[in-house]
């Protein structure tokens, strides 16, 4: 792996049991990602994208192939290591938000900083908040927000940390239009500011555009870099 490389994925194959016998949702995927890239992998629906980036990320084991995220190789490490290997380099943002619903905007962007043992939590949360234009909204909680602010307070929390990645699963799906272009501009401006290495699963081809590489799954495997 050369140093500039941040994420890298050697043959990776995921499988899952079904009345018909083994699916393959992956299928030997080999791929790259540069620190401070913006990668885009695309496909349409069922294609294994949301599949790839949860094995990018450790969130989930392959059934054949490796990772070797931020220098560590997560077939050689168990759960609670992979954990420490996310905990305050990785970020992520999700489709549906993930946010803890009784929590305020605040302490949902405080508890990662919580868990990694942050001294000043509470200001870096309230600062992440203005950030994103939710500083009037730190004391609501998720239900008194609407979706594209529930996703900005997403966003504060997956860049609390200050991460090295951040993985971004179809973030303006559940998303209007103009307010999902807003979201992507945030994601674009704070990779900008911070060098955060992103990598985004989108099925909007606007999206892809923008960023430095696209890569393309169709039924698991890999097609490479559409046009």
């Amino acid at each position: 792996m050369t140093p500039d490389v941040i994420v890298q994925a050697e043959a990776l194959t995921k499988q899952v049991s079904s009345p018909e016998g083994a699916l393959t949702i992956l299928d030997g995927v080999s791929m790259s990602v540069r620190s401070a890239e913006t990668l885009a992998v695309v496909g349409v629906s069922g294609s294994g994208k949301s599949t790839l980036l949860g094995l990018l990320a450790g969130l989930d084991e392959p059934t054949a192939g490796r990772v070797i995220l931020n220098g560590t190789d997560l077939s050689q490490v168990d759960e609670d290591e992979r954990a420490r290997v996310r905990a305050g380099r990785v970020g992520f943002v999700f489709q549906n938000f993930q946010l803890l619903p009784s929590l305020t905007a605040i302490e949902n962007v405080m508890l990662p900083l919580e868990l990694t043992g942050h001294a000043r939590a509470e200001q870096q949360a309230r600062s992440g908040l203005g950030r994103v234009g939710l500083a009037d909204r730190v004391a609501h909680y998720p239900a008194q927000l609407s979706g594209g602010e529930q996703q900005r307070v997403a966003i504060a929390r997956a860049f609390a940390t200050n991460p090295r990645i951040l993985f971004a699963d179809e973030p303006t799906g559940n998303l209007d239009e103009k307010t999902g272009g807003r979201i992507i501009d945030l994601l674009f401006d704070l990779n900008r500011e911070h060098g955060t290495t992103l990598i985004l699963v989108t099925h909007d081809r606007a999206i892809g555009i923008r960023c430095d590489r696209r890569l393309e799954l169709s039924a698991g495997r890999l097609l490479g870099e559409p046009i």
